[in-house]
């Protein structure tokens, strides 16, 4: 897994793109601030870049550097939360501009991954994930469903839990907006 981690900051750091396992599915992943890397994988999936990604935070107490305003029950559900969850905050900034929604807003979630802490720990920046498939197919459930037209696509493929068979599943996702209601969009 290390050795998949120096490689991935690398990929990072030089505004690649790379294959990863998260805490639910596979994914493809830039770095968040940079908007050609961000526009590398909408060309990848094949995706109109008015359809928006998430990003994955190290920490909770991260939050206030991405977005406007941090409800506080955002924490608490992060805190709580028993399977992976997908918060969308109003108020985006300090992103890739072509990675924030038309409205604003951005997806975030903070994994609970081993090799996804480590990697965001050492970056010290957020990192995008989007399920690796191109848009409009369906999610890969682990990795030996990815097609092979996105493995061709991305500058590295990491090689931890390659062989794993179970399937993944997307996180949950709730949406914090303006007026400060919560809705559930996925659960």
């Amino acid at each position: 897994m290390q050795d998949d981690i120096k490689k991935a900051l690398e990929i990072l750091r030089t505004g690649g793109t790379f294959l990863y396992p998260t805490d639910t599915i596979w994914g493809i992943g830039c770095d968040a601030t940079n908007p050609d890397a961000v526009e590398k994988i909408f060309r990848i999936k094949q995706r109109h870049d008015s359809k928006s990604m998430i990003i994955l935070l190290s920490s909770g107490h991260l939050l206030n550097r991405y977005v406007n305003e941090v409800p506080d029950i955002a924490l608490q559900l992060i805190d709580v939360a028993d399977k992976p969850l997908t918060l969308i905050f109003d108020g985006a900034k300090n992103l890739a501009e072509n990675l924030i929604a038309e409205d604003g807003s951005i997806g975030i979630r903070i994994p609970d991954d081993d090799f996804c802490q480590q990697l965001l720990q050492r970056f010290k920046k957020p990192v995008v994930s989007t399920s690796a498939n191109i848009s409009g197919n369906p999610s890969p459930g682990n990795f030996s469903e990815i097609d092979e037209e996105i493995k061709s696509a991305v500058d590295y493929i990491v090689q931890w839990r390659q062989n794993e068979t179970r399937k993944s599943t997307p996180s949950a996702i709730i949406k914090f907006d303006k007026t400060g209601s919560v809705k559930i969009v996925r659960n």
